[in-house]
């Protein structure tokens, strides 16, 4: 943490100080004129931006106080807007980083999208907020989800198709039970001490 102060700190001096004859001198500092007056036009341009009490300038997102703008921007009215939007919530289904979610959500939306309404549309985003690890694990029952999640009618379908598929591809044999973390698959040549006789769950 201290070494992340002292570069913005650093940071700070290289771009914010006006130029002089000690900073053209100093080998530690180089001097970037592009850089500061390019950072300057674009500090007066940010809409949201804060200053700490070192007067260096940043801009911050938390995902806890900030609303997602697809909240507001939810117009199935117009047909153009409506593709844009659909198509974005798409993307963002298809490409998580996670590729047993990007299947199973991206699938979902895919077939399910045009008949959602705005409410849908709204508990689709949540959906897609949530965090890939803590989703993948509510989806599949290994961890009991929120209240706020759990009443989510896009979170119960989608829980919904994955627990139909586990119970019709996967015997119960191999399984951990429900409220379980799932265990690392077909590593039986390498098995711990701890690790299950069979299954790849």
């Amino acid at each position: 943490m201290a070494t992340f102060r002292r570069a913005v700190l650093k940071a700070h001096q290289v771009l914010y100080l006006k130029p002089s004859s000690t900073v053209f001198r100093s080998k530690s500092m180089p001097l970037l004129p592009t850089a500061y007056i390019l950072l300057e036009n674009l500090q007066g341009r940010l809409p949201n931006h804060n200053q700490n009490q070192h007067g260096c300038f940043f801009s911050f997102r938390c995902s806890s106080t900030t609303v997602n703008p697809l909240f507001t921007d939810i117009d199935l009215s117009d047909e153009e807007s409506k593709r844009r939007l659909f198509n974005r919530l798409l993307y963002r289904s298809k490409q998580r980083g996670f590729l047993e979610l990007d299947l199973v959500l991206g699938k979902w939306v895919e077939d399910h999208i045009n008949s959602l309404d705005a409410d849908g549309i709204r508990a689709l985003i949540k959906v897609l907020d949530l965090e890939n690890p803590d989703l993948w694990k509510w989806l599949t029952g290994q961890e009991q989800p929120p209240e706020a999640v759990k009443t989510n009618p896009v979170f119960t379908d989608v829980q919904e198709k994955v627990m139909n598929n586990l119970n019709k591809h996967a015997s119960p044999e191999t399984r951990t039970p429900p409220g379980q973390q799932w265990v690392r698959g077909w590593d039986d040549f390498k098995r711990g001490r701890d690790g299950p006789i069979t299954g790849n769950q």
